[in-house]
């Protein structure tokens, strides 16, 4: 039998004909392939980010309706939101009770740090709730452990509740130019004060999301605001330069950012806050604004 130019041939034992393709076609099967996965998993990477981001945006929302449940089961308290970073300050009383880390201590994995804790119980045991799906930031250290993620994404706002001893006299001395809000009824505009925001995972400690609009008072364990116009708190950028933020009304909504300092790479076990404003200031300001209400200077006649 004479061989085709286009396929090897040969009989079968029982007689049929068995084709193959030569290696011209499987190497343009292969190109084919090569350039539709080059055209579609763009798209499928984008699909997963929005996804991602909703997923977040949700999981803020949750937790804003969770401090309303909250507040009106507390005569209009809103949750304790201690600083437990560097601090003795542990108890389920707070929102949650975990400081995060870059080592391999138990409070990056224990769920009870936030089941446990006063929110727990309003957000139905649920701990994803606690965690932004586009968070997977870990150290080498916490990789080799076989970590898929730490369990905590989120932080509260610092100027929402009592403080314990920072607040002791009703100043927050870590912010004491700001009013520190004690009940939700103090807030003028619901709408405009952030609840909760996810936060950068090489700044998240404790649930206590803080930054210093001027100067600071004895006490102030975080020494913020040694410069006033620094970020000690960083928001996350996970998705596309936007963090995902909820506020005291229970909406939750994206804020996009401009300055190129606010946007920080992740860099484990890399000492490098606080992060100067140096670019004008803009989300830096715009955050302060949404953290609370600038105290109005009194003036002596």
């Amino acid at each position: 039998m004479t061989l085709s130019t286009r396929a090897n041939v040969e009989i079968t034992p029982i007689g049929r004909v068995a084709v193959a393709f030569t290696l011209i076609e499987l190497l343009v099967v292969i190109a084919v392939i090569a350039i539709l996965a080059a055209l579609v998993l763009p798209s499928l990477a984008r699909a997963r980010e929005r996804a991602e981001a909703i997923a977040c945006s949700s999981n803020n929302r949750q937790l804003a309706l969770a401090l309303l449940l909250y507040v009106d089961d507390h005569d209009g308290n809103l949750p304790y939101n201690l600083v437990m970073y560097g601090t003795s300050l542990r108890s389920n009383l707070n929102w949650v009770n975990n400081v995060m880390t870059r080592d391999t201590g138990s409070d990056n994995t224990n769920l009870a740090t936030l089941t446990q804790a006063s929110l727990g119980s309003y957000v139905n045991r649920n701990t994803g709730i606690f965690h932004c799906p586009a968070d997977r930031s870990m150290s080498a250290v916490q990789i080799a452990t076989g970590w898929d993620y730490r369990i905590r994404s989120y932080s509260m706002n610092a100027m929402l509740g009592n403080v314990g001893p920072f607040t002791a006299s009703g100043v927050n001395v870590n912010n004491p130019n700001f009013i520190q809000f004690f009940k939700l009824s103090q807030i003028p505009h619901p709408g405009d004060i952030f609840a909760f925001m996810d936060e950068h995972p090489d700044s998240i400690k404790d649930g206590y999301f803080i930054n210093n609009g001027g100067t600071t008072t004895s006490g102030n364990y975080y020494n913020v605001g040694a410069l006033p116009q620094q970020w000690v708190d960083l928001p996350a950028t996970y998705h596309n330069r936007n963090t995902a933020l909820s506020f005291t009304d229970g909406h939750a909504e994206f804020h996009r950012w401009t300055d190129p300092e606010t946007v920080q790479p992740v860099r484990p076990n890399m000492t490098y806050l606080p992060v100067s404003v140096t670019s004008g200031g803009n989300d830096f300001q715009w955050v302060l604004s949404h953290m609370s209400i600038q105290k109005v200077p009194v003036t002596i006649n």
